[in-house]
């Protein structure tokens, strides 16, 4: 069986992993998206402590010449590097691991059985794809990720909307 043949996305990653360690940064998240006629690689790094425009820099600058050498990226595109942000999107499974105990938005393709397509609450757990949240009133909710439309951190703390 021939082996699946990495995407864009997953190459930047296997590039920009090892130089954001390097930097003491980690990545969160790689986009590789067309926008009208333009392309944007976006790179989303992190750290404790925050991240700031020192680290955006230094991350932009070490990923230029490895991108450039690797020569994989078909089109013409704007490289963005910056900081997931307080209400950053949840997508990949040590994203809810690194998030348990914090509060969270979850907003559903579709409304539930009873009308509803957003909910608020502490993450709890996050396992073969099933996320797990108290909300506001302290009832346990278990939502399948193939469900959700995105889930982020709330920084606002909205438990009762």
């Amino acid at each position: 069986m021939a082996t699946k043949k990495p995407n864009t996305v997953e190459r930047v990653y296997e590039i920009a992993k090892p130089l954001a360690e390097q930097l003491g940064l980690e990545i969160w998240d790689i986009r590789y998206l067309k926008e009208g006629a333009d392309w944007y690689l976006r790179v989303f790094i992190d750290k404790d402590g925050g991240v700031g425009i020192d680290d955006c820099v230094d991350m932009s600058h070490a990923l230029d010449a490895p991108l450039d050498e690797g020569d994989f990226i078909p089109h013409s595109y704007t490289l963005e590097v910056s900081s997931p942000g307080v209400e950053r999107k949840l997508t990949r499974p040590e994203h809810f691991e690194k998030c348990k105990g914090e509060a969270v938005k979850i907003k559903l393709i579709r409304p539930d059985g009873e009308g509803k397509r957003e909910f608020a609450g502490i993450l709890e757990d996050y396992e073969n794809g099933e996320i797990t949240l108290t909300d506001g009133e302290g009832k346990k909710l278990c939502i399948n990720k193939k469900e959700t439309a995105f889930i982020r951190l709330d920084d606002f703390g909205g438990l009762n909307q």
